[in-house]
């Protein structure tokens, strides 16, 4: 058995590596897991949530570090002031450490990385915290709401202020909210040439708690496992990691055998493999994206799942390809956008995104959908989907695009369950909001070519 503060130095080493390395926190866990796999469960499960933690938890911890610290926390040095944010989470957040032991580890940890000098410091700030946890104070939220739901849900308060303006108090508390409940692994159980009952069953007889996810009779959600490259039916390709909202791309793109789909940004794969499924082996799936690295993990899935009408090559979305010029009967354009739906799963996009770098992603949305409209043959359908909640992103996307390019949007009713249907699915779109529906943050749109016109762009060209 390792001790507890193996566990606590190597969740420390990898609080670094995103602090300081600028790594995105889901990344970092996932490799120092991968390496340390001949781990108890237990152990591994604590580093998780003590890293996820720190990090979701992180302007609220240091919220409350000023308010015990003589020496505030933007002004001490990097190890030291993680090895305090991980003590606190500890102390505020995990009900099964005992004080004594974050306190304990928090200053062996202290010494052990060289700051010796220190520990008195540390030990000092812990037990202040450890003592007076009882008495730690908020903003007033009666009269300071955007700084309260800033701080007390750890969100960066430019995003509060915003979602407060568009959806209002009730609907944004509900989000933040949602950002930080555990989350399941949510799956696809293959259906073609697969039974998913034996799917299930597998899992099960493996010790992992599966429980039925919503909206679709496929999805899955996973928990109490170790490690997934341990379970037989993902070794054996019987399933996909992939978040329901995004199979509900799958669901939208309604595709039929023999199809030719082109799916522009696909990496690692799930919605390729997907709609490749649903066509049950006929037609073909051209899954590209920019890097090397990213086609092989599309590779890596393909070949998991011995899927047959899939292949994955490097291609730029934002460079026009001469040869894809209307040939495809159906285009998936789930572009690079900021995250913003997702911030409960990669707890770190929230301190990485500002208003500016939004405005150059619409650009970049932009050429994507540019080229994608002429990929589809007339008649053709385009699905629009990000992982987002930006109306620039998304609805203002989808107007610029209505304005300048020979397309309509579609009803998606037919497509979703009746749970889903709303005004905006009837006009074609569908904006998910966490906290809200019972997915990531998510938006998609169904568009049809229509038949022998060309864009206004093309036409002023």
């Amino acid at each position: 058995m390792t001790n507890g503060n193996n566990t606590r130095e190597i969740a420390l080493d990898i609080l670094m590596e995103i602090t300081r390395e600028k790594e995105y926190s889901h990344i970092a866990i996932r490799n120092a897991l991968d390496k340390i796999q001949y781990f108890p469960k237990q152990e591994r499960a604590f580093i998780n949530r003590l890293v996820e933690g720190t990090v979701e938890y992180q302007l609220r911890i240091d919220y409350v570090l000023n308010q015990f610290s003589s020496v505030k926390v933007q002004k001490m040095k990097p190890v030291i002031r993680n090895i305090l944010r991980s003590g606190v989470y500890q102390l505020l957040f995990m009900d099964g450490v005992p004080e004594s032991a974050a306190c304990n580890e928090a200053v062996k940890l202290a010494q052990k990385k060289g700051f010796y000098s220190l520990k008195g410091f540390v030990n000092g700030v812990i037990r202040t915290v450890a003592r007076e946890k009882d008495q730690i104070t908020y903003p007033d939220r009666s009269t300071h709401l955007s700084e309260y739901l800033s701080v007390y849900y750890s969100m960066p308060s430019w995003l509060v202020e915003r979602w407060l303006g568009e959806y209002g108090p009730q609907v944004t508390e509900n989000m933040l909210q949602d950002f930080l409940k555990d989350r399941p692994t949510t799956i696809r159980c293959q259906l073609h040439r697969m039974n998913p009952e034996l799917t299930i069953k597998s899992l099960q007889e493996q010790g992992v708690k599966v429980e039925k996810a919503p909206y679709l009779p496929y999805a899955w959600y996973l928990s109490e496992y170790s490690h997934l490259a341990g379970l037989k039916s993902f070794v054996m390709g019987r399933f996909v990691v992939q978040d329901v909202s995004s199979m509900l791309v799958g669901e939208a793109a309604d595709v039929k055998k023999g199809d030719y789909v082109i799916d522009l940004c696909a990496a690692p794969g799930g919605k390729s493999l997907h709609v490749a499924d649903k066509m049950e082996g006929f037609g073909h799936v051209d899954a590209r994206d920019l890097t090397d690295y990213k086609v092989e993990l599309i590779q890596e899935n393909i070949r998991r799942t011995d899927v047959i009408n899939v292949s994955a090559s490097r291609k730029d979305a934002t460079v026009l390809d001469k040869e894809s010029i209307e040939k495809a009967d159906v285009v998936l354009a789930d572009v690079p956008c900021s995250g913003l739906g997702v911030i409960g799963k990669k707890t770190d996009i929230k301190y990485r995104t500002d208003p500016e770098k939004i405005r150059e992603l619409v650009v970049l949305q932009r050429q994507i959908l540019h080229n994608a409209a002429s990929y589809v043959k007339p008649g053709g359908v385009l699905i629009y989907s990000t992982c987002t909640i930006t109306r620039e992103e998304n609805q203002e996307n989808i107007q610029w695009f209505l304005e300048n390019y020979p397309y309509e949007l579609e009803s998606l009713d037919p497509y979703l369950c009746e749970e889903l249907h709303n005004e905006d699915t009837k006009k074609g779109y569908l904006q998910l909001l966490p906290g809200i529906h019972k997915t990531d943050g998510f938006f998609l749109a169904r568009l049809r070519k229509t038949e022998g016109e060309e864009s206004k762009e093309k036409q002023e060209q």
